[in-house]
C-alpha cells in the first residue's frame, strides 16, 4: 500500500518537499500537496515587481500544471484543521487521512499586532505576497507623480528584513535617476538594535557595511525602534517620534497561520527536532517559516529570525528524506547545519552574504559586495523557476 503524504504549502518548501519525495519513493507514496493558493511565486523578485522591473507572469508557475505531471495530486483548498491524533487534515470540503504530514505554510502576517499596519484595513506596503506586491507597485506609481517622505524597514516582532533593505536601496535609485530624491527622503525604520543585524546577529562588518553604504546614499537610519500607531499620515514610534509619510512599506510580524498553530509554541510555530520532525507527533513534520527557531540574541526591541529560501529548501530537502528513510524501513538522514546564503540587491550593485551556520558562533561568514552579484541574482532567478517547472529539486539548492 503506498505511504500518503500530504504537504501543506505550495512554496519552495511545499514543492521542494513534494517533488524529493516523489523522486525518493516513486509509486511507493501518494502525495497530495494543499494550498489556498493555486500558483508557485518566486518570492525573492517580489521586489522588483513592486518597483515595476519585474512582469509578474515570468515569476508565476500554476501549480495544476506543473505537480500531475509529476504524479503529485494537487488541491487548492485551504487547511482548516489538522488532527494529529488521527492524522487527518480537515478542509472546507472533506477530511484528508495521512501517513506523514508536512507543514510547509509560510507565515501568518499580524498586521493587527500594530494599528493602521499593513495594505488591508490599514495604510502602508508590504511585498511579502504578489497580490501585495503588486498594490505597492500602484503606491509607487503615485508616490513618483507626487513625490514625499518614505518609511521603509519592519516594525518590532519581525523577521524578514532582506526585502526591505533591497527596497531602501532600489527606490534610492530610482528616486536619483529621475532626479525627485530631494524630493522623498527615505528613513530605514527598524526593529533591529543597528543596520546589517538582520535578525542574525550581523554578520561580520555588517553593521559597519550597512552604514556606510546607507551614508553614501543619503538614507537615514532610524533603530532599535518599535512602532506604536500608523495613520494616513504618519508613523509613530512608542517614544513619541513621529514619521511623516507619503510612502511607508513595513513587513509586519510573522506567526504559526491558524490551521497547524495548536500544534505549535505560542506564537503558532512548530517545535522540531534536527530533521525537522515535531517534537511530539513523528509523522509530522515541518519546514520553512513554519519552524520554530529562537533568535541568537535577546535584543531591546523583539526581532525575529529569518528563515531564508535556501534554508528552506535545505529543510524539505532533509526532511523528505527522514519521511522516505522511515517508509522504507532505512538508516535517517544525517542532521544539516542550517547555513544561509543571500544575494541582495542594492540598485547599482548587490552583495552576497553567506553565514555557516546561520547563527553565531560561525565556522565562516562573508559579506561581500559587487555589481555582477546583481546579474547573478536575476540569473538565478532563471534557474530555480527551471527547476521547479520541471521538479528537479535534485539540482544544488
Amino acid at each position: 500500500m503506498a505511504v500518503r503524504v500530504v504537504v501543506l504549502g505550495g512554496s519552495f518548501g511545499g514543492l521542494t518537499a513534494a517533488f524529493e519525495l516523489k523522486r525518493l519513493l516513486g509509486d511507493r507514496a501518494e502525495i497530495t500537496v494543499l494550498s489556498d493558493e493555486d500558483k508557485f511565486v518566486f518570492l525573492p523578485s517580489l521586489i522588483w515587481v513592486a518597483m515595476g522591473q519585474e512582469a509578474p507572469e515570468r515569476i508565476i508557475l500554476p501549480l495544476q500544471r506543473i505537480l500531475p505531471p509529476k504524479g503529485i495530486r494537487f488541491r487548492h483548498l485551504a487547511a482548516r484543521g489538522v488532527d494529529a491524533q488521527a492524522s487527518v487534515v480537515e478542509t472546507s470540503e472533506d477530511k484528508i487521512p495521512y501517513d506523514f504530514l508536512v507543514i510547509a505554510t509560510g507565515p501568518y502576517l499580524h498586521f493587527a499586532a500594530v494599528p493602521g499596519l499593513g495594505p488591508e484595513g490599514g495604510y502602508t506596503e508590504c511585498i511579502c505576497t504578489l497580490k501585495q506586491a503588486l498594490r505597492a507597485r500602484e503606491a509607487w506609481q503615485q508616490l513618483l507623480q507626487s513625490p514625499g517622505p518614505i518609511v521603509v524597514g519592519s516594525v518590532q516582532g519581525a523577521s524578514c528584513f532582506g526585502p526591505s533593505y533591497e527596497m531602501a536601496f532600489l527606490m534610492e535609485q530610482a528616486l536619483r535617476r529621475q532626479g525627485l530624491k530631494s524630493k522623498a527622503p527615505i528613513i530605514y525604520l527598524s526593529s533591529e538594535p543597528y543596520p546589517g543585524h538582520m535578525g542574525i546577529g550581523g554578520l561580520r562588518n555588517s553593521r559597519r557595511a550597512f552604514e556606510d553604504w546607507f551614508a553614501d546614499r543619503e538614507i537615514k537610519t532610524l533603530c532599535n525602534q518599535a512602532v506604536q500607531e500608523i495613520t494616513p499620515q504618519e508613523v509613530r514610534l512608542q517614544d513619541g517620534t513621529k514619521l511623516p509619510y507619503r510612502y511607508a512599506m513595513l513587513p509586519p510580524a510573522f506567526q504559526g497561520v491558524p490551521a497547524v498553530a495548536h500544534l505549535g509554541n505560542p506564537k503558532g510555530f512548530i517545535p522540531v527536532d534536527g530533521l525537522f520532525r515535531h517534537l511530539e507527533h513523528e509523522n509530522i513534520f515541518s519546514v520553512g517559516v513554519a519552524v520554530a527557531m529562537a533568535p541568537p540574541e535577546p535584543t531591546p526591541v523583539p526581532t525575529g529570525l529569518p528563515k531564508t529560501g535556501y534554508m528552506t529548501v535545505r529543510m524539505a530537502k532533509t526532511a523528505a528524506a527522514a519521511i522516505a528513510a522511515q517508509a522504507l524501513g532505512k538508516s535517517p538522514p544525517k542532521e544539516p547545519v542550517l547555513d544561509v546564503i543571500c544575494l541582495m540587491d542594492m540598485g547599482r550593485s548587490a552583495a552576497l552574504m553567506m553565514a555557516r551556520p546561520v547563527v553565531p558562533p560561525r565556522d565562516k561568514a562573508a559579506i561581500i559586495q559587487g555589481r555582477w552579484f546583481k546579474w547573478l541574482k536575476h540569473a538565478f532567478e532563471r534557474y530555480f523557476m527551471f527547476k521547479m517547472r520541471h521538479g528537479l529539486t535534485r539540482l544544488p539548492y
